[in-house]
């Protein structure tokens, strides 16, 4: 199965987390999520979803793409700080997205999704992404599993924020999600904690997180 598959059905299983009655029951309240309600919490995790359409609307671009760790080093919300420009700029983004509430955020999420099944299998191989947010372009297989990785790891916080169980996404998507959190957990802790973290439980770190 290609990424394109992996990300489409990682992005269904979104939809359907947004979908369920609990998520609607605790729209207003406070997410697992310091500082953020539910309601932004579900719409950054739209989001993933509607970004994914202008990337395919644009042309394809001529700057060159960086690596995929390279993004997550230049990423600036990355070890901001929770009440930083970047930080909350996500959260208000988020609360925007779902201000309309919960039944028209699905109805959005749903048809882009629709949109998205039929456009992503037409793409050519090799398109490129530019990112005016970040200024600067990914591969397209990369920009899908940055999507992969922000869809896994919101339902999860989603769905701990709502008390249900978060949804296993399907092995072909959480294999590139666990290899890149993998490679930016050794980046930023060493590989040493790293294999002591999966491997040697008496040797453990406190602390393995990727981002």
């Amino acid at each position: 199965m290609s990424l394109t598959d992996a990300y489409l059905d990682t992005a269904a299983q979104a939809m359907t987390l947004l979908g369920v009655p609990e998520v609607a029951a605790s729209w207003e309240k406070n997410s697992a999520l310091t500082d953020m309600t539910v309601a932004a919490l579900a719409g950054h995790l739209a989001y993933q979803v509607f970004s994914v359409t202008p990337a395919l609307q644009e042309p394809t671009s001529h700057e060159a793409p960086i690596p995929l760790l390279e993004h997550y080093a230049r990423a600036a919300w990355i070890d901001a700080p929770l009440d930083g420009e970047a930080n909350a700029g996500i959260r208000a983004k988020g609360e925007d997205i779902a201000s309309e509430g919960a039944q028209v955020l699905l109805v959005r999420v749903r048809a882009a999704l629709g949109e998205q099944k039929v456009a992503l299998p037409r793409v050519q191989s090799g398109r490129v992404v530019f990112m005016p947010q970040t200024g600067w372009a990914l591969s397209l297989d990369d920009f899908l599993v940055t999507r992969m990785i922000e869809l896994a790891v919101h339902m999860d916080d989603l769905a701990v924020s709502v008390g249900i169980a978060a949804p296993n996404i399907p092995a072909t998507a959480f294999d590139p999600v666990l290899t890149l959190l993998a490679r930016l957990a050794a980046r930023r802790h060493g590989q040493a904690a790293l294999l002591r973290a999966l491997a040697r439980a008496e040797r453990a770190p406190s602390a393995i997180n990727a981002l």
